[in-house]
């Protein structure tokens, strides 16, 4: 048997799909997904098997006009992503077309080397009609030489089929990178975290939208067969804390709540989560956060 393995970096504006794209090919949640833009911040690399290929996902931070220091490192990291993959998929949605940012993405892509296989997913199909589709198809293609066009909406399901198979196609001969039923190669350590900053990007996505973060602190693996989760967030100020922990204590319960039943059908066994809200003023400018995110902070200079 022949078996072909290789990596594949989604690429695209914030919000256009990446997540729910990564998460809909290996068929499990290993990124989070919100309608907040900027919310994967690490390269989370799901991993999918297509008959003897081995598909490696890289689903790269949004790219964007970068400010600050976090900024700076996502983008960074969105970029490394594309030039490291065998192949990439620049990711647009349908009912935006081509905006200032893909105009931007697709200037970058140019600095790349020849030989890198780009292919485009017009996500969010359903949203327009067919005509206006096709214009899009025509005039995207005539900035860049994509390998492949691909119609397809992450959320709905549709073409993903197609795309999986071309991708398998696309990946070089290699032995398989990972066990065959492995979905992600995050410690599962930061999936938790992950998962649990998602819970509070959509609860609290008006207050805070990117002053915290979140980070496992301890995992006790009990004889039950169930494990405790320690997890501290992190806020930027003090206000910032009250807010997290509403009144009463009300809003961190619902969070904890969520974050723990999610867990709970991840893991397939009993979670008992416990959070911790804590004030670290400075913590987007401490080389440790980043790492702790999978970003290096070094490429957060200016």
């Amino acid at each position: 048997m022949t078996t072909r393995a290789g990596f594949i970096a989604l690429i695209g504006e914030p919000n256009a799909g990446k997540s729910t794209l990564t998460n809909a090919m290996v068929g499990a949640k290993v990124s989070i997904v919100t309608h907040k833009v900027q919310t994967t911040r690490a390269r989370i690399r799901g991993v999918a098997m297509e008959g003897d290929s081995q598909l490696v996902f890289v689903d790269t931070p949004g790219l964007f006009k970068p400010r600050r220091r976090l900024d700076r490192a996502m983008v960074a990291a969105a970029w490394g992503g594309a030039a490291d993959a065998d192949v990439i998929v620049l990711l647009i949605e349908a009912h935006r077309g081509i905006t200032e940012g893909v105009e931007s993405i697709l200037e970058g892509l140019k600095d790349l080397p020849q030989n890198r296989t780009v292919a485009l997913a017009i996500n969010k199909i359903d949203r327009v009609e067919a005509p206006a589709l096709l214009a899009l198809t025509q005039a995207i293609n005539e900035r860049y030489a994509f390998a492949r066009t691909f119609m397809i909406s992450a959320e709905k399901g549709y073409g993903i089929e197609d795309l999986r198979s071309w991708l398998a196609n696309e990946m070089p001969e290699s032995p398989w990178l990972y066990p065959e039923d492995q979905i992600a190669d995050l410690p599962m350590r930061m999936i938790a975290a992950e998962i649990t900053r998602e819970k509070l990007t959509l609860r609290l996505h008006q207050e805070l939208p990117y002053q915290l973060t979140v980070e496992t602190e301890s995992w006790e693996e009990r004889k039950d067969g169930s494990a405790r989760i320690d997890q501290v967030v992190y806020v930027a100020r003090d206000g910032h804390k009250g807010i997290v922990l509403g009144h009463k204590g009300e809003t961190i319960k619902a969070i904890s709540k969520a974050a723990r039943e999610e867990l709970t059908e991840f893991l397939d066994r009993p979670i008992h989560l416990f959070l911790q809200v804590k004030v670290r003023e400075n913590w987007l400018e401490e080389a440790e956060r980043y790492s702790e995110m999978g970003l290096d902070f070094r490429d957060g200079n200016a």
